[in-house]
């Protein structure tokens, strides 16, 4: 609906430009009459400002650095008011994922099955995810970000309903993983809209908020799906209505208030208008002239399958955060085993247990203001500069041996004589890295691969959710098989491979980045000191 309001606005500026346009038309033929050399050169330099093609097209682009139309330019308070909507969209699509995972007990009942094949609604919708991230990219770059936000969400909103509707275990799994595919858009082209609206130093201040709303929702959701565990009078569809009120609600926000960020979809609405004022046919965009959707899911399925297996960044920052989902949604049923029946809890106190998580990727995001001082710092304080992908791996590298040390910690300090906060400190610091980490990957592979970034991130989203899918199915026999000391000293052994991928990158990133052939070079990028 705002994307509306924004082309009948773009429309007015540019009558009110044509008309100013006639006006200085005129004063010119003033001005050929008393001076024809002075005309002359002031409208060359005109004809300079105009990219023409070689078939007499007039190709729109921004009026300079500062064209309001370019949402980076946008007020300050607009932006913040589109990232507030955005998050709204995210946290409750992201809440979604594991919202049904405490009340496994009431539904694997409900449909006469085993809590494992219960577990598959979680795993469908993290597969639902994974598939669907690999087509919203071209599709939010073919028809605009707005109409996939909506249209998306409208559908999962859907399934969502039919979820809470479900009357056999069926068709609860296929509605859980068509909602996961719907979600995709939501949860898969965030982050290209906040570098729609920010610039690089600032979204070292803006990140760690998109970041949050990522991952804690997968954390609180269980405390909600415990409280209603408990209460033997609601029925365990209770957790899908609660995600479709407030899902509904996020829409209607959305629907009413979220505006176009994608630039070139806003100079396709200025070349419209330019068409219709002028009465020329002549006036086109890049964008309108580039390749369509399919072509572009041609270019993207290949490639994305390359910088999933030969690009150094995108292989290890990509399997720390594959390493973290795991870990992550293998808690949604693990907690059972670590926290539940060690300390003989009821369901919503183990739900609770899942609060120490958020509290740390809270606490990390707490630091985006010092995040951004720093940032700026590093580039001489200019805020239109870039920055050095090397430096957005700081809050990684300050945090990534906590993984490894919070895992052992978590797995042997599960004793039912040593208290429960010991655990849940374990917990806390987990969340540190999974929100740091997240930040550090994502700001890198945007800065390394700028026009490409698109696809170096659906590989990383598309690895996360389907490999997380399938350990949510394999994380119940893991622990009933192994125990909880085991299960997490196997995944802290994995998380100490991992855990030098940041320095390893901050070593030789920038020599790796030259090898590449999909890194896009910048030489104004900051400097890479701290």
């Amino acid at each position: 609906m705002w994307s509306i309001v924004q082309y009948k606005q773009i429309g007015r500026d540019v009558e009110r430009e044509r008309s100013t346009f006639r006006g200085s038309q005129q004063s010119e033929t003033t001005l050929q009459d008393s001076d024809p050399e002075q005309h002359a050169s002031k409208q060359s330099d005109n004809k300079s400002e105009e990219k023409e093609t070689e078939d007499g097209k007039i190709v729109v682009n921004l009026d300079g650095d500062d064209d309001p139309i370019n949402p980076q330019n946008w007020p300050l308070l607009k932006r913040a008011r589109t990232m507030a909507i955005l998050t709204m969209l995210v946290f409750t699509q992201a809440w979604a994922g594991a919202c049904d995972s405490l009340d496994n007990s009431k539904a694997s009942k409900r449909y006469h099955v085993s809590p494992v094949a219960e577990d598959a609604s979680t795993a469908m919708y993290l597969f639902g995810i994974g598939s669907g991230c690999l087509f919203v990219g071209p599709l939010s770059q073919t028809l605009g970000r707005n109409p996939v936000y909506l249209g998306f969400t409208l559908t999962y909103l859907f399934f969502i309903l039919g979820t809470a509707l479900s009357k056999d275990y069926a068709s609860q799994i296929v509605c859980r993983y068509l909602a996961g595919l719907a979600s995709s858009a939501t949860l898969g082209i965030n982050g290209a809209s906040i570098g729609d609206m920010f610039r690089p130093v600032e979204r070292a201040l803006w990140f760690p908020v998109i970041a949050w709303v990522n991952v804690v929702p997968p954390v609180l959701a269980p405390i909600v799906g415990g409280w209603v565990a408990v209460h033997d009078d609601l029925n365990w569809q209770w957790v899908d209505w609660i995600t479709l009120f407030i899902s509904a609600f996020a829409f209607l926000i959305a629907f009413l208030f979220l505006p176009e960020t994608y630039l070139p979809m806003l100079l396709d609405y200025k070349a419209k208008h330019l068409r219709r004022v002028s009465g020329s046919d002549r006036y086109v965009t890049e964008h309108e002239q580039g390749s369509g959707f399919f072509a572009q899911i041609k270019k993207v399925l290949p490639l994305s399958v390359k910088f999933a297996t030969t690009e150094p960044a995108v292989l290890s920052l990509g399997g720390f955060l594959v390493l973290l989902y795991i870990i992550l949604f293998t808690f949604l049923s693990g907690f059972d085993y670590t926290f539940k029946r060690r300390y003989d809890l009821n369901d919503f106190q183990e739900g609770a247990c899942f609060a120490p998580i958020a509290l740390g990727a809270t606490a990390f995001s707490l630091t985006g203001p010092a995040l951004y001082v720093w940032t700026r710092r590093s580039v001489g304080y200019s805020d239109r500069a870039t920055v050095t992908p090397e430096f957005r791996l700081w809050p990684a590298m300050l945090t990534s041996p906590l993984l490894p040390i919070s895992l052992f910690w978590l797995g042997w300090t599960n004793y039912s004589w040593i208290s429960i906060y010991s655990g849940l400190s374990a917990c806390f610091c987990f969340g540190i890295v999974l929100n740091a980490m997240y930040v550090s990957s994502y700001e890198y592979i945007i800065d390394s691969y700028r026009e490409n970034a698109s696809i170096a991130l659906a590989s990383v989203t598309m690895m996360r959710y389907l490999i997380a899918g399938g350990m949510v199915m394999a994380a119940r026999p893991m622990y009933e098989s192994i125990g909880v000391h085991w299960t997490m000293t196997l995944l802290g052994c994995a998380a100490v491979v991992l855990t030098p991928a940041p320095y390893v990158l901050y070593r030789f990133g920038k020599k790796l980045r030259e090898k590449s052939p999909f890194v896009i070079e910048d030489v104004s990028w900051g400097s890479e000191d701290s």
